[in-house]
């Protein structure tokens, strides 16, 4: 493929990442980004073995190791009876298992943000995208808030999430987001600093903790605190007050209170929404929508930042052996096409069980499903399933 312009459109993982690899393979980059400096917006989330792939590749893994967290296990149980619904080794995987890293977002940004910036990848910041228009010779160009124009690019790369200005509405929003806080890490609250823990009261009650590492340049470790909750009861939750949500945290969870004790306001709090929905064209002339923006869903099994990241290396690997765009748009689509749509519907059938008002799926879940989880080859399942690794997304991409 000869040397392209290429536009790419959000500064999150999906975007930062193309932009790494694609000026790599000796194209013209330039970043588009609303923010005047671009920045993390969320807490904790986790890298799995398909996204961990990628960073190797981009020579970000050891970074990423010395400020995650390496998360070995995923545990979860029903209230306060101690019954386990949720035991997912990733050692189950055999000899080459792989490993989780919780990390914050702001840290994984950190890390690809600086590689873009050490490259000399041009950033244009307060730049709103509010749409695209096509210009001569099959290229494209983007739409600022304001109603200036980029000049054409050969390809633009749609990287801005679930509320793309650049593709058409699709999907639905979800009824349950989660409350996030990123708290010091406490040390002596009896917490397993490899697991991600959960605690559960029926579908409709969640509350766990993640480690995430530190902060560049930081030295104490943090905790993600996350606290499931129907986005229709967030002024309610408001209004009853932070003391009476802690005491509901508590009773369900002692050991939280460690890190309950270190919120003071509800601003340390940021209500995180969700989205499920599947793009049906993610390719079209001059332009490819990666990572949310093509495919979203609950956070049920942690693939959103690493699905964006197989994006990303599709987008790169189709560029270097396709003969022209529309060739090498089909071919980053195909990569990764069935991939998406597996765990897109897994994430589907999985987040009832976990997040809605059913008194039957978590029934169902605790005394039925928990228990036969634990047995071979479920065990397997579950932490191919939570690797990423179903529907072996690594061969097409990786051979």
């Amino acid at each position: 493929m000869q040397r392209l312009h290429i536009a790419i459109a959000g500064c999150g993982p999906a975007g930062l990442a193309t932009a790494l690899l694609l000026h790599r393979d000796g194209h013209h980059v330039t970043l588009f980004e609303r923010f005047d400096v671009p920045r993390a917006v969320g807490s904790g989330l986790m890298i799995q073995p398909t996204g961990f792939a990628v960073l190797r590749e981009l020579g970000l893994d050891g970074a990423l190791l010395d400020h995650g967290a390496r998360i070995d296990r995923l545990h979860g149980e029903a209230g306060s009876s101690g019954r386990v619904v949720l035991g997912v080794r990733y050692a189950a995987l055999g000899k080459r298992a792989g490993f989780g890293v919780g990390v914050h977002r702001a840290a994984l940004f950190a890390l690809l943000h600086d590689a873009v910036a050490a490259e000399g990848i041009a950033i244009e910041t307060g730049c709103a995208v509010i749409g695209s228009d096509a210009a001569a010779g099959g290229r494209r160009l983007l739409v600022l808030e304001g109603g200036r124009r980029t000049p054409p690019f050969g390809l633009i790369v749609d990287a801005l999430g679930t509320r793309t200005p650049l593709a058409p509405p699709c999907g639905r929003a979800l009824a349950y987001g989660a409350l996030w806080g990123t708290l010091d890490w406490p040390e002596d609250a009896g917490f397993d600093p490899a697991a991600l823990e959960q605690r559960y009261r029926r579908a409709s009650v969640m509350v766990g903790v993640l480690p995430i590492g530190r902060f560049p340049g930081a030295r104490r470790r943090q905790a993600a605190l996350f606290w499931s909750l129907r986005a229709d009861r967030l002024a309610a939750w408001h209004a009853a007050g932070l003391d009476a949500w802690k005491a509901e945290v508590a009773a369900l969870w002692p050991a939280t209170q460690a890190l309950l004790d270190q919120i003071a306001s509800p601003e340390q709090l940021t209500f995180a929404r969700y989205a499920h929905r599947t793009l049906s064209t993610p390719a079209e002339p001059g332009m490819i929508h990666i990572g949310d923006a093509w495919h979203s869903a609950s956070p049920q099994l942690g693939q959103g930042a690493n699905m964006a990241l197989l994006d990303a290396w599709a987008v790169a690997r189709a560029l270097r052996r396709a003969s022209d765009i529309p060739a090498a748009l089909a071919d980053a689509v195909a990569m990764r096409r069935r991939h998406v749509h597996l765990y897109q519907a897994l994430t589907a059938l999985f987040t009832p069980v976990y997040q809605s008002d059913s008194r039957v799926l978590p029934f169902v879940r605790d005394r039925i499903v928990g228990p036969l989880s634990k047995l071979w080859p479920a065990t397997r399942i579950q932490a191919a399933m939570v690797s990423g690794l179903i529907g072996s997304p690594m061969r097409p991409l990786f051979d």
